[in-house]
């Protein structure tokens, strides 16, 4: 008999990407980081659910449609508040946002509802973070997320930062650390470490920087460092190594795609709770999301690969 397949949940934005163009005119693209992980996960071949509703409006059923298509399910109702939007600019191809997230779909729902979706389900992994940890919605998250680790769920956190979205930056980075508190994996890039006010943050420091999670409970810890490449550590086991030469495109997704990847791997080889297996494939597990993350950034905008073109690439 065929065990049940782990499943994967994302609770997060899931909004359109509106990219400026040289002319003043916005091209919009689908997009909201976890909503990007959701698809990089299912296209690796895990049972990925994504929590927060789609709206009913054109960009909404954009974005269900696509999210099936890439084999991942919607598991909320549809809300009749618009798709959440994000102006971005990219120089240098580095993107920066712009977000429009009042009223708006994927913040569209109640605590107890996502709470009998868990209660409901096998214990899996459930991911959330970036723009979900902004002060007010992370009191939900905290409430949704504490609810989880009672019912056995594992959590991932990606921290993601966008402090120019928030209106107090001290504020929203204590919300932060409370959501990673309560993480048991989590990932964070560069960038983010130094918004949280790490020093020396550089790959070579990266063992001492995982420290710092791995000493507040974190089983597993990813760093990314952009062009330098990324950490991965699993229990004691941890490896490192440089991003795959790249013809960049740009960078949307790419951290999504990194992180999406990992989460497939552990999940696809049935190391929920058997970190000792996880620890052995430490290296692979890097390498499927470093290769991941290459491919993404050589294409525009975030299209992750599926698990055949990743598979071909290693």
């Amino acid at each position: 008999m065929r065990l049940a397949q782990t499943p994967v949940w994302v609770l997060g934005e899931a909004l359109m990407d509106c990219m400026a163009q040289t002319d003043g005119s916005l091209v919009p693209h689908l997009g909201g980081s976890p909503y990007n992980l959701a698809c990089a996960t299912a296209l690796q071949g895990a049972s990925v659910g994504f929590i927060a509703p789609m709206s009913t409006d054109a960009f909404g059923q954009a974005l269900l449609d696509h999210l099936q298509a890439n084999h991942a399910r919607s598991l909320l109702p549809r809300s009749a508040l618009p798709t959440s939007l994000a102006v971005v600019q990219v120089h240098e191809g580095q993107p920066s946002y712009g977000f429009y997230r009042e009223g708006v779909a994927d913040r569209d729902y109640q605590v107890a509802d996502v709470v009998a979706l868990l209660e409901a389900s096998p214990p899996g992994v459930l991911h959330t973070g970036s723009l979900m940890a902004m002060p007010p919605e992370h009191h939900k998250v905290l409430q949704i997320v504490a609810a989880a680790k009672r019912l056995g769920w594992t959590i991932s956190v990606d921290v993601n930062l966008r402090p120019r979205v928030a209106h107090d930056v001290p504020a929203y980075l204590q919300a932060v650390r409370e959501v990673a508190a309560l993480a048991d994996w989590l990932k964070a890039s560069d960038e983010d470490l130094e918004l949280l006010g790490f020093a020396e943050v550089s790959l070579a420091n990266a063992s001492s920087l995982a420290a710092h999670w791995m000493a507040q409970g974190c089983s597993r810890v990813a760093l990314t460092f952009g062009a330098q490449g990324a950490y991965l550590q699993v229990g004691d086991a941890h490896a490192q190594g440089p991003a795959p030469v790249v013809d960049v495109k740009d960078t949307v997704g790419a951290g999504d795609t990194f992180w999406g990847s990992c989460l497939a791997d552990w999940v696809l080889h049935n190391t929920l709770n058997d970190t000792r297996v996880a620890s052995q494939r430490v290296h692979q597990t890097l390498q499927r999301a470093l290769v991941a993350a290459a491919i993404n950034c050589g294409r525009v905008g975030c299209q992750p690969p599926d698990v055949a073109t990743l598979d071909a690439a290693l």
